[in-house]
Order: C-alpha cells, then structure tokens, then sequence
C-alpha cells in the first residue's frame, strides 16, 4: 500500500469521525449546556493533543500563542454557531449546511483577496445555493435558526480556513493547532461560567458524547489530519472532507432515525454536487491523466 492511499484512508477515518459528530452533539446537548459542550470538547481534546505535543508547546513563543488566540476564537465562533443551530435541526441537514464551507472559502478569496472563482467554483456555488433552497425553506420560504446559524457556522469556518493559511506560514503548524484547541475550550469554559451553570455529564449518554467528540472528532482528528495532509494533495484532502455530511446522513439515520423529505435528499443531492463540482478541477485532473498516458507509451 503506498504512503498517499495510508494517508488516503487516515483521512478517509478522520471524515467518518467528524461525520458522526453532529449525531453526538445532539445527544451531549439533551443534558449539557451548549457553551458546557464545547469547553469539554475542546478542553479535553486540548489535554490529550497537548500531552501528545508537549515539548512543541513548551517551545511556544509569544506570535505563536497570538495567533493561536486568534483561531481559536475563529474557531469557538464556528462551533458556538454549530452547536446552536443543531438543537433546533436535523444532524443530516447540519452535515450538509456545514459542507457549505467547500463554497464559502473561493467566495471569500475572491471578495477579500480579488481572487476571481473560476467558473467550476460558480456554477458549484449555484447547485449548492438552489440545494440549500430545497434542504431548509418551508411552505412560507423561511428558513429556520437551526439550518441559518449551520450556514452561519459554514463561513466562520471558511474564514478560519483562510486565515490558518495565512498564519501557518510564520509559525509552527502543530503547536498552532494543539494551543487553537486550548483557547476555544476556554472561551467555550468562559461563557458558560457567565450564562450558564457549568457541570460534567451526569449520564452514561452525555459522557460517551462527550468523550467521543474530544477524543476521536477533536483530538485524534486533528493529530490525524496534520500527519496524514504532509502524503497526499489537497485535491484529496477536500474531495475526502467533503464526503463528511454523507456519514453525517448516514450516523443519523442509522442511529437517530432521520429521514430526509424527497425534497430534503434532492437538496442534500444538489448541495454535495455543488461541493463536488467547486473541489474537483476535472479539466486539470483530464490534463494530468493525458500527460502520463503519455509518460506510459499510450
């Protein structure tokens, strides 16, 4: 097996993890506080990266932890926002509005930076917007809190995307992302203690949510990431990520019983084809296939 299918695969894992996420959160929300939620995620996600990572922490200089603060605030503002919204909607429709994220990152660039989409991007941009249409209007074409505040969480992700890519390249990667946990745990831990009553899970339920999304969704996916991202290209890696409301439907349904509408999976079908399109770039990969036929003698 070569190095780039491993990495394939560790990632192909880490998607199946954050997939399943959504499903977990519902059932750490029934008996746990929100902003509870994420500082246990992230504060235990936290402990067990930075034991991992230990002496890259102790290493940490002041920029370092400034732009650590700076994702990690990114970064509470896409799960607060998540976090919400999945208490009010189905852990498929989250799965699918968070994917938005594929779409939001060109969309950015392109306001922010002149960075012009290419026409994959827009036409992708356009199936994904006509399947949010489908996936969260109702006979009056309102959208609910629950599916507006996941497209919400979509762009504070994106956003963190664009600025991990500008601030990794003037600091240490893994000592970035092991602190970013840290702060998001603590902003999560600091608004808890000011609009809610902080507690551990009191159930074997909210625990097993709990310990699942730290450990495996956090911790084990985001040390998986960084290792399995240096073998394989970000072609891959998006084309892999972007499978992840897939599982989310999956877990869901599996677990939980959801069941979209047809309207629902026509929009869920319109979403993940709109990712797909703006990920894949089909007439460079056409390009690269024709150059090693090639290369082979064909």
């Amino acid at each position: 097996m070569s190095t780039q299918l491993k990495a394939n695969l560790m990632l192909l894992i880490v998607t199946i993890f954050w997939g399943s996420s959504y499903l977990f959160m519902k059932m750490g929300l029934v008996s746990i506080p929100e902003f509870n939620l994420i500082a246990l995620r992230f504060g235990i996600a936290f402990l067990l990266a930075g034991i991992v990572f230990y002496r890259r922490i102790l290493k940490a200089d002041f920029k370092t932890i400034k732009y650590a603060f700076v994702l990690g605030t990114i970064l509470f503002s896409v799960f607060a926002s998540i976090t919400y919204g999945i208490k009010t909607t189905s852990a498929s429709n989250a799965g699918f509005l968070v994917s938005l994220t594929v779409i939001f990152v060109p969309l950015l660039l392109a306001v922010f930076f002149k960075k012009m989409p290419e026409k994959r991007i827009i036409f992708g941009v356009s199936l994904a917007l006509t399947g949010i249409g489908f996936l969260t209007l109702n006979h009056q074409f309102k959208i609910s809190i629950g599916d507006f505040l996941c497209i919400l969480g979509a762009l504070f992700y994106a956003i963190h995307i664009i600025v991990t890519g500008k601030l990794t390249k003037n600091a240490d990667s893994i000592t970035l992302g092991v602190l970013q946990l840290g702060f998001t745990g603590a902003w999560g831990l600091l608004f808890s203690i000011f609009l809610e009553t902080p507690r551990l899970p009191s159930t074997t339920e909210s625990w097993v949510s709990i310990l699942v999304l730290g450990v495996l969704c956090s911790a084990i996916g985001f040390v998986t990431q960084t290792i399995a991202q240096k073998y394989t290209t970000p072609t891959h890696t998006g084309l892999l990520f972007s499978l992840e409301p897939v599982f989310a439907a999956i877990f869901a349904f599996a677990f939980a019983g959801e069941i979209l509408t047809t309207k629902g999976y026509v929009g869920a079908s319109l979403v993940l084809l709109g990712v797909f399109t703006a990920e894949i770039d089909f007439k460079k990969a056409s390009m690269k296939k024709g150059y090693n036929k090639i290369n082979q003698g064909y």
